[in-house]
């Protein structure tokens, strides 16, 4: 052979090796390529154990909130019924207040020390029963007229020495408990 074909054998088997490297080199890059594209769409669609935990922790996080709800209804529910029965009582307290004035006028008018005695005896039993449930009585006589504690049954000419929107005299005297007015004063106005 000559030198000039041995060189050109050479030269076609280098070639076709090359080829045939380059086709299994493209073949595997082909499957890899394939593999990857596995593993991109596994990555993409989560397993059952990822599910699962996705949906317990979906319920756990509505049970934490369905706990919440439930616990501040319940303390809702229960301040509501403790205030329902505070007014309550207060209304029961205020169907008492005419047995108070009626203590009252009795010993406005009553002469007999035995009797006034005795009628003081209810009156302080009476008193430390509204002092019990929270209540005060207030009378306004000779302070100024405030419409927010106070009603104004008349108006009277002012006196000497008196000023006009003073109260001259309490007709029936105001309760309170904790502010809150639960019977006003009945006044009558100096004008």
């Amino acid at each position: 052979m000559e030198p000039n074909e041995k060189e050109e054998l050479e030269t076609a088997a280098a070639e076709e090796t090359q080829a045939t490297d380059s086709a299994a080199e493209n073949e595997m890059k082909g499957e890899a390529q394939a593999e990857g594209g596995e593993e991109t769409k596994e990555a993409k669609e989560p397993s059952e154990l990822e599910k699962a935990t996705a949906l317990a922790e979906d319920y756990k996080r509505k049970w934490y909130a369905v706990t919440a709800e439930y616990d501040n209804y319940r303390k809702r529910t229960a301040a509501t019924a403790s205030q329902k029965y505070a007014e309550g009582r207060s209304d029961i307290m205020v169907k008492l207040f005419p047995v108070g004035d009626n203590i009252d006028r009795a010993l406005a008018v009553c002469n007999d020390e035995n009797m006034k005695k005795g009628l003081e005896m209810v009156k302080t039993s009476f008193d430390k029963l509204l002092a019990d449930e929270g209540i005060e009585g207030f009378d306004p006589t000779g302070e100024e007229f405030d419409s927010t504690t106070s009603a104004a049954i008349a108006a009277l000419p002012a006196e000497e020495g008196e000023a006009e929107g003073t109260v001259k005299q309490t007709f029936l005297k105001g309760y309170r408990k904790n502010g809150k007015i639960l019977r006003f004063a009945q006044v009558i106005v100096a004008k």
